[in-house]
């Protein structure tokens, strides 16, 4: 087996997702990669990703693998070869050959999430697609601060979408930042991993924060209650952006 790794980058927009929803006939990313894959060496390749994005949301550094057994083309090579047939929305950024072991999900340690908002008094053409228009003025410490009391070991069952099948809500965020570049105001969660619309609720309940709905530490009150209903609105896909997967 020869298992190639690529550091991938899309724009969602246009995409139901990075998983594979065959027979749907909706697009998604990990289907445009295969299809291109295939057209390369001639069968079919099934890529492992490290997230399962949602419709909507984007990615600087997604990180999928894959069997490039039979496949000659030297993994420096690869990210120009793959890059010529992916749609424009859809690039390589990197390829390197690793052991047979690794794998894309499994094996990493920490992924990083950015949310974004465009916090001005009117929206914007250029970032409606890559933010979340919130016309209040929010306060960028109030919500440093209600950020802060994210991080740490928890149980993260009130920041799950409901319906959620997964038993165990216990994750560790390492680091969960505020940055404003602007209007633009960034949202930054590292950790161990994420429960479906995590990072989607916990900016929602920052929100909530910033526009001084609430206290900075009705965040340990939200955390304690375990519950959905106590959290803030799950904010919009187009917000959110996979920045990075650490293995």
């Amino acid at each position: 087996m020869r298992n190639i790794k690529l550091n991938v980058a899309y724009d969602g927009t246009h995409y139901h997702g990075f998983q594979e929803q065959r027979g749907t006939g909706l697009a998604t990313v990990q289907e445009e990669l295969e299809a291109c894959l295939e057209r390369l060496t001639g069968h079919r390749t099934q890529v492992i990703g490290a997230g399962r994005t949602d419709a909507g949301v984007h990615a600087r550094g997604q990180v999928v693998n894959f069997n490039a057994a039979g496949w000659p083309i030297p993994a420096q090579r690869i990210p120009l070869a793959v890059n010529g047939v992916l749609p424009g929305d859809i690039v390589v950024t990197e390829a390197q050959e690793v052991p047979p072991e690794f794998h894309a999900r499994f094996s990493a340690r920490a992924k990083t999430y950015r949310y974004s908002i465009w916090n001005a008094r009117m929206p914007s053409p250029f970032h409606r697609l890559y933010s979340t228009f919130v016309p209040i003025p929010l306060d960028d410490r109030a919500i440093a601060a209600a950020a802060s009391l994210l991080t740490g070991r928890h149980d993260f069952k009130c920041f799950q979408a409901s319906g959620s099948t997964v038993r165990d809500t216990v994750r560790e965020i390492y680091r969960a930042e505020v940055k404003r570049e602007g209007s633009l105001v960034h949202f930054v969660f590292c950790g161990s991993g994420f429960l479906y619309n995590m990072v989607r609720i916990m900016a929602g309940t920052l929100v909530q924060v910033g526009m001084g709905r609430a206290k900075p530490e009705y965040v340990n009150q939200v955390l304690e209650s375990r519950a959905r209903v106590m959290a803030g609105p799950t904010l919009p896909p187009q917000g959110l952006c996979l920045e990075r997967v650490d293995y």
